[in-house]
Formats: C-alpha cells, structure tokens, sequence
C-alpha cells in the first residue's frame, strides 16, 4: 500500500482524480450488477428471456457504443463524456430500483451501458495525455484502482443487500451523482491534441476514416481479441468448471476465483510492471503477457476428471496465473493503442478498440460455450481448455508477427481527412 500511495502521489492531480474516480466507478457498479439478475428473476418475477433481454441491453448498449463515446471525446474534449456519463448512470441506476415494467428495465440498462461508453474512453485518453511518457505506469496504478473497485463493490452490494436492494441501487447512484459533481469542480477541461498540434477532422465521417484507415492500429486491435477472450472466461467456462468438479461447493468456489483474480491485480500490478519493464520491450511484455494468459488453461487441461483436490487447485493457478498475464499486458496495451494512434484521436481510437474487443468477446464465448457443450457430451473438456490455450499462444504469436514487422512502433502523422 506504501509503494501505492507513493506511486499516486507523483502523477498530476488530474490523474490522481481519474485513478479515484475510477475506483469509485467500479465500487459503485460491482455493487449492483453482480445482483441485479437476482432480483429481475426473483423480486420482479420476470422471465428468463426478459434477464437475458435487460442484461444484454447494457452489454449492447456500451459495447456496441464505444465508438460514439471515444468520438464525443475527441471532439468536445473529455471533461464532457466523464460527467455526461457519470449523470447517466446515476438516472440508470437510480431507475433500476424503482422501475418494474420490462420497458422501463430496458431504458435504464440502456443508460447505464451507454455511460459506460461516454466515459471509458474518455478516462483512457485523459490519462494517457496527462500522465505524457509515463503512461505505462500511470495505466498501471490506474489498473490497481480499477481492480480495487471490482474486489470491494460486490462486499458492499452484499452487506446493503440484507437490507434491501433498492438501497443497493439508490447507493450506487448517490456515489455516480457525486462523482458528477465532483468531477465539474475539480476536474479540469482537457482536450486530446496531436503532435503539432494537427486539427480534429472535419465531421464525424472523416473522424472515423482516419481511425479505420490506421492499418498497424486495426491489426492490433484484431490481435488482441483473444485476450479479452481469455480474460472473461472468469464469467464463463471457470465457474462452469467449478460446478462440474465441485457440484453444490462451486458456486462458493466461483466467488472466491472472482476475489483472488482481484487480489492479484491489486497486490501484483506495479511490481509486475515494474519488473517487465526492466526484463523486456513492450511488445516482449504483451507477448509474453498473453502467453501466460494462455498457458493459465494448462492445467485444467491435464487435471483428470473427478479428481477434486487436483480440479481445485487446477482452478486456483488458472486464476492467478491468467489475473497476473493480464497485469502484464494491460499497461503496455494502452500505451500501444496511444503510441499506434500517432497520440492523435486517441479517445476515438479506445472506442474503436473496445468495440473490436467486445465483439470478439461475444463471438468468442458462443464458441467457447458450443465447444464446452461438446466436450462435455464427449466427456473431453481438454478440448475447451487445450482451445483457449492455444488462443493465447495464437495472440502472442500474432503480436510477435506484428512487433518484428515494426508495426507496432510509433505511427506517422498522416494529413487530415474532410468530407
């Protein structure tokens, strides 16, 4: 915590707010979502398909709208989407413990989800500009408060829970409006500016077409994919494996995967920063990164089936091993997509990454949700584990390519683009 509190300190006072702020986002969010299914099913009664129909509303509604958030940023400077998105989340969460009707549910999922990308591409290219050549440690402290929100919130939804969730909501949104306010005093106004000073395009189009036409940035973009694959698999074939090895103990298991992946994150990530970037290049750390996000399947892999003690432990260095290739990779990541934006658009280029990402992060898990399906009819849940393996080895791979290609070095200013 001492090494933390330092490593604070020495970052402007902007990027001290953005790391808090965030802190605060995550406390807030990961106080409710974790439950809000709970209580569609159970407390409003809805139907399955109505759950699945609100909570992939949010995922849709941020996924899908990154791209628009990382634009807005760019052009009204990022000051504006934090805020905005701030607000919002306070109506959509607000709304979450008090509306009942299925339309009404929709509406506020939508809001919440559409905050989320008003304000994280926003917050990346904020912290990016203000932290200038330290950007790789500043995304990594950035990272520590991130995790610490996601380790904390869901305690605190559980504790307000007992009393009531619409307590939980009305928390949740009382933290977002005081992020809001807090953010229009002590925020400053900042606007993303590249190398020389090189101008916004004229309109939304020509922003668009200068992004989409930055080759090196798309290739990363795709490259990475199969990270966030591998990293939500915490939400996905984890907990199915626990529950298969487990039985009735894997529900438990599952949120204590959920408390160590935290842990990791937030005990690890400046010494794992620090130390890679001592030992390597940049692209060696996202390399080897990715490698071990992918070797974290290994085990599972070999663990024989109805071995309890093994499958456990298996599940265990799965999860540190993938929270710790993950600490790796995300700092130098970040700093990438700047370093490969030219430092120019940069919100817009987040937005895109991110939509890229989510995506990949869909197709991703009805692939790796067939193929479970399948092994398991075959008695043969290697084949899932072996697969994501490989996928790491695979975006490893495909990022040495690009590193060796001198595609990932820094990018050209290119003339703008008008329509």
């Amino acid at each position: 915590m001492k090494h933390l509190w330092h490593q604070t300190r020495s970052f402007p006072p902007a990027v001290r707010l953005l790391m808090a702020n965030q802190f605060a986002i995550n406390l807030a969010f990961y106080m409710l979502m974790p439950y809000l299914a709970a209580h569609l099913a159970g407390s409003l009664g809805l139907a399955a398909w109505a759950v699945g129909l609100v909570l992939g509303v949010r995922n849709f509604s941020q996924q899908g709208m990154f791209l628009i958030g990382g634009t807005i940023a760019d052009r009204l400077g990022y000051k504006a989407p934090i805020m905005a998105g701030c607000l919002l989340r306070t109506v959509g969460f607000g709304l979450l413990g008090w509306v009942d009707n299925l339309p009404a549910l929709i509406a506020a999922s939508a809001a919440t989800g559409f905050a989320g990308a008003l304000f994280n591409p926003a917050v990346r290219a904020y912290l990016a500009a203000e932290a200038g050549e330290r950007r790789v440690d500043a995304f990594a402290t950035f990272n520590v408060y991130y995790q610490a929100g996601m380790l904390l919130g869901p305690l605190v939804g559980l504790a307000l829970l007992a009393a009531d969730f619409r307590l939980v909501c009305a928390a949740a949104a009382a933290i977002f409006a005081a992020l809001t306010l807090f953010q229009w005093h002590a925020l400053p106004a900042r606007r993303g500016t590249a190398s020389g000073s090189a101008p916004v395009p004229e309109g939304v189009l020509a922003q668009w077409r200068t992004v989409v036409s930055n080759r090196p940035f798309l290739l990363f973009a795709i490259a990475m994919i199969g990270s966030y694959v591998l990293t939500f698999q915490v939400y996905l074939a984890l907990p199915l494996a626990a529950a298969d090895a487990l039985g009735a103990s894997g529900t438990a298991v599952t949120s204590g995967l959920f408390v160590i992946s935290a842990a990791v994150a937030v005990l690890g990530q400046l010494r794992l920063t620090g130390w890679a970037k001592r030992c390597w290049t940049p692209a060696q750390a996202v390399v080897r990164g990715l490698a071990a996000m992918g070797m974290a399947f290994l085990p599972l892999a070999l663990t024989p089936p109805g071995a309890r003690a093994a499958a456990l432990a298996s599940l265990v260095a799965a999860v540190v091993l993938l929270a710790a290739g993950s600490a790796v990779v995300y700092p130098f990541e970040m700093d990438t997509v700047v370093t490969l934006s030219g430092n120019r658009l940069v919100a817009t280029h987040y937005g895109l990454y991110n939509t890229v990402s989510g995506v990949g992060i869909t197709l991703g898990n009805l692939v790796i949700g067939a193929l479970w399906d399948f092994a398991e009819r075959h008695e043969a849940l290697w084949l899932t584990w072996s697969a994501l393996t490989f996928t790491g080895l695979l975006c490893a791979a495909a990022v040495a390519t690009l590193a060796r290609s001198g595609r990932l070095a820094a990018r050209q200013r290119e003339p703008v683009l008008s329509f």
